[in-house]
């Protein structure tokens, strides 16, 4: 809120320099922001009495776009890529996906490897739950194990994340 929108009794009142000039009614702050050509912004509405500052409303603005933009790049986001097999898969196609999979993790991605069953091969889906645990295995040197080995209808995931 600024300058009229302030409809508060009294306000604790923060100078342009960062001096504290105390509690005051809100329309002394008003007129004192008036006088010195800046704006009255309230910065803490939940104190008790709220705090206010004499400041450019423009500027001010300005500064927390810019903080907001600084701090949205300094994020990183985290990404789940899957790598799907299947059960009869051959060793050098095994090789490939683990090595997809290690690129994925040291990019500092998540990684969720599922293996997936096509009608008769359900009936040897705890016989292929090694294949998984080979490849969480060889990829123990970058990747910790998230969860567990889990059956999720007809398929077997497992999530990796890279080790910090």
């Amino acid at each position: 809120m600024i300058n009229e929108q302030i409809r508060d009794r009294e306000v604790r009142l923060i100078g342009e320099h960062g001096e504290q000039l105390g509690i005051m009614s809100a329309k002394d702050a008003l007129k004192l922001a008036r006088d010195a050509e800046l704006d009255l912004v309230k910065v803490a509405p939940a104190a008790k009495p709220p705090v206010c500052k004499i400041i450019d409303y423009g500027k001010y603005r300005y500064e927390m776009i810019r903080k907001e933009k600084e701090a949205r790049k300094k994020q990183k986001t985290i990404e789940v890529k899957e790598v799907r097999l299947s059960p009869n898969i051959d060793v050098n196609d095994l090789n490939t996906k683990t090595a997809n999979a290690r690129k994925f993790l040291e990019k500092g991605n998540k990684v969720k490897i599922t293996l997936r069953f096509r009608g008769r091969e359900m009936a040897h889906m705890q016989a292929s739950r090694h294949i998984l645990e080979e490849l969480a295995e060889a990829l123990s040197d970058v990747a910790a194990i998230d969860k567990p080995i889990k059956q999720e209808g007809r398929s077997l995931t497992i999530f990796l994340s890279a080790k910090r």
